[in-house]
């Protein structure tokens, strides 16, 4: 008898899942979507721009950087920037200067000269005053003072130039030397212009100095008065942070728009502080 050879039954065979998994696909949109993202080609370029910085200044003070645009070193820690100009500068394109962007360093805001002595009114300074707000920067008004001139007489000559107005930066009185006075006359006459200033305008004028300059003849006689310093090429401003609003570091920079060499300033705060100084 034959024995009979047990059939194996065959087991319904699994079919391959054809295609991606659901997991993979959204991954793959995922990347997709963060390549194609302009803000990762942003983030892309930022280093790369950074390491090619860096590869080109090896040994260079992270804090206080050469901005190439600019063409100086710029103190990295602040945030709000700005120039001063005068005649010297000539006609100036001010939608330029306030295009320019490097890093995000741009300027905010600008001191204008407006006047000197008690005769001598800036030949370009409607044209600033007028020309810069429109580009969107603020601005401030300074007087270039002549100890050996009546201080009133001086304030005087000063505000009927300018039209101060809400949102613009106090004024400023720009001191330099004793022309030949003692510090005491000296002082006296710049006494009778602050005080003139403020009386007019309901705001403390800021006062401008070389740091030297400041440290013998007015630091210790305008504690209450907001100061704008001159030093240029340091990476830091040697004084205590509440002695000071505006820093002159550097005489030398070049800005869209302008033609000549540009004084660089920077604020002693953020926009926020920067706000608040303005003419309310």
């Amino acid at each position: 008898m034959t024995k009979k050879i047990p059939i194996k039954k065959r087991r319904p065979s699994r079919k391959k899942s054809k295609g991606l998994s659901l997991q993979l696909k959204f991954a793959i949109v995922a990347i997709l979507l963060v390549i194609t993202s302009p803000f990762y080609y942003g983030y892309v370029l930022k280093i790369a721009s950074a390491t090619w910085f860096w590869i080109r200044h090896p040994s260079e003070d992270k804090n206080y950087r050469t901005y190439e645009s600019y063409q100086i070193k710029i103190p990295k820690k602040y945030s709000v920037h700005g120039i001063d100009v005068s005649y010297y500068q000539g006609k100036i394109d001010w939608q330029k200067v306030k295009a320019m962007d490097e890093d995000g360093v741009n300027i905010t805001f600008a001191f204008i000269k407006a006047t000197e002595g008690v005769l001598t009114v800036d030949p370009y300074f409607q044209r600033n005053w007028r020309e810069a707000p429109k580009a969107g920067i603020k601005v401030g008004a300074y007087h270039f003072f002549r100890p050996k001139k009546s201080g009133r007489w001086q304030a005087n000559f000063f505000l009927q130039t300018l039209s101060v107005e809400k949102g613009d930066l106090p004024p400023v009185v720009d001191i330099e030397s004793l022309d030949g006075v003692s510090p005491e006359k000296m002082r006296a006459e710049l006494n009778a212009f602050v005080i003139a200033v403020e009386e007019r305008t309901k705001v403390k004028p800021i006062i401008y100095s070389g740091l030297q300059f400041y440290q013998e003849h007015l630091a210790t006689y305008y504690k209450d008065y907001p100061f704008w310093i001159a030093h240029y090429y340091q990476p830091k401003l040697k004084l205590q942070s509440n002695q000071w609003k505006f820093w002159q570091h550097s005489d030398k920079a070049r800005i869209n728009g302008i033609n000549h060499a540009v004084d660089f300033n920077a604020f002693n705060g953020d926009s926020l502080l920067f706000n608040q100084l303005l003419i309310p």
